[in-house]
């Protein structure tokens, strides 16, 4: 984003100047002169001015991860065995539990990881996505650094995941005792990808293209 001789109300994209990112090696393309399709110097990788179909799949995975959420947050996410009595637990029946045992802080971790964290994401991508459909001019730069934290974080919603894969692995004791994920892990699972993956094929370039369009109108 430049301001050049416009001015801050008026900010100049590269797309106006012609300017084109690979996204393989991030090296800059003048493609004001190209046609047709523009493959990148460096490392011969196509090159666009916006990622191909970027909204399209984008809505598709955050749509997709929305209706995963229910599932993995209603279903049994742990199953553990004691005594041959098994007893399955819900993220929510975990968080609980913690906080009812005093452990307040590893309580606000899973709350945080597993329910918050999660909706945050899926939230804040379809904000995104629909100010950019209904053309919202405003707070573009706000946007930008939510996008960017909301693609930081993606990572850590696994946290859960994570904890009950190391106790399958340290609690087995036959018939003792032993734990197992449960029918909701996959959901979460699931959740977790595709929320990593619609920040992976968002542009956001596309949020600042909003001020641009308006402007050329």
């Amino acid at each position: 984003m430049m301001e050049g001789n416009l001015g801050k109300e008026h900010p100049v994209t590269g797309k106006d100047l012609g300017l084109m990112l690979c996204h393989d090696c991030h090296a800059v393309i003048d493609g004001s002169t190209v046609d047709g399709q523009v493959k990148c110097p460096r490392c011969l990788a196509p090159v666009h001015l916006r990622k191909p179909n970027s909204l399209s799949y984008t809505w598709a995975l955050v749509i997709t991860s929305f209706l995963l959420l229910f599932p993995a947050n209603i279903l049994p996410i742990m199953r553990v065995d004691y005594l041959g009595s098994p007893d399955y637990s819900t993220i929510m029946d975990g968080i609980i539990y913690f906080f009812k045992e005093g452990s307040y802080g590893i309580g606000a971790i899973i709350l945080t990881a597993s329910v918050l964290v999660p909706v945050f994401k899926i939230v804040g991508i379809m904000m995104i996505l629909l100010s950019i459909h209904f053309r919202w001019e405003t707070w573009l730069r706000h946007k930008t650094l939510m996008f960017r934290f909301i693609k930081f974080i993606g990572r850590w919603s696994m946290l859960d995941i994570f904890v009950i894969a190391l106790l399958a692995v340290l609690v087995q004791f036959g018939f003792f005792t032993s734990i197992e994920a449960a029918a909701a892990a996959p959901y979460f699972c699931g959740v977790v990808i595709t929320t990593m993956l619609a920040a992976e094929m968002f542009d956001t370039r596309l949020i600042w293209d909003v001020k641009a369009a308006s402007r050329n109108n």
